[in-house]
């Protein structure tokens, strides 16, 4: 809403905010001072059981030494979808209080998949078509294979606010953090270094 035209981007990570740090923030700014932000978390998965026999047989395929034995134990690995889904949207809903009350918007990056997971496993059918009103907002990504590259195509935009993510997870929400309290932290990690520089 605020960003004007010439202003600098800056590309801030690992910012510690009211409920917990934010993956980056992604900063408008003039003469290092903050004119808007938008704040993004990217999804993560864990796993279970442990891919390494099946890295030490790659390895070996494609000529590759390895100093290691076969394992002989083959404890199946994957991802752990309900520790993931779990863990993003409680750290979500201690977060999204911070950005609701200073009106401003903190944004998940998410796989398709990962999504579709999480909205048959919570409780998604309050989760709408993205409003600029709510803080928290779900960008749900496919991937794209092709022969001139794989690339992410964004394909869905959904929000909601800091009930509705505590109503995912059946918890209760509270208020009160101060935007001078955010834009004062972002300023202090602002740097040549952090200024976005895209490349055409």
């Amino acid at each position: 809403d605020r960003h004007k035209p010439g202003n600098e981007f800056h590309l801030l990570s690992e910012v510690s905010v009211h409920g917990g740090t934010v993956d980056y923030f992604l900063v408008s700014a003039r003469n290092r001072k903050v004119d808007d932000f938008v704040a993004i978390e990217i999804q993560t998965l864990d796993t279970t059981g442990t891919a390494w026999p099946e890295r030490q047989r790659f390895l070996r395929a494609v000529g590759v030494a390895t100093d290691d034995q076969e394992h002989t134990s083959e404890r199946p690995f994957g991802i752990n979808w309900k520790m993931s889904a779990k863990t993003i949207l409680v750290q979500l809903h201690h977060k999204i209080e911070t950005f609701e009350s200073i009106g401003k918007h903190l944004v998940l990056v998410v796989q398709d998949a990962f999504l579709e997971y999480m909205q048959r496993e919570f409780v998604f059918d309050h989760i709408k078509t993205a409003s600029p009103r709510d803080a928290l907002q779900f960008h749900r990504y496919t991937f794209q294979p092709s022969l001139a590259g794989n690339r992410l195509q964004l394909a869905e935009r959904l929000s909601t606010d800091a009930d509705g993510a505590a109503k995912c997870l059946g918890f209760q929400t509270s208020r009160g953090v101060d935007l001078d309290d955010v834009i004062s932290t972002i300023e202090r990690r602002m740097t040549d270094d952090t200024v976005l520089n895209v490349l055409s």
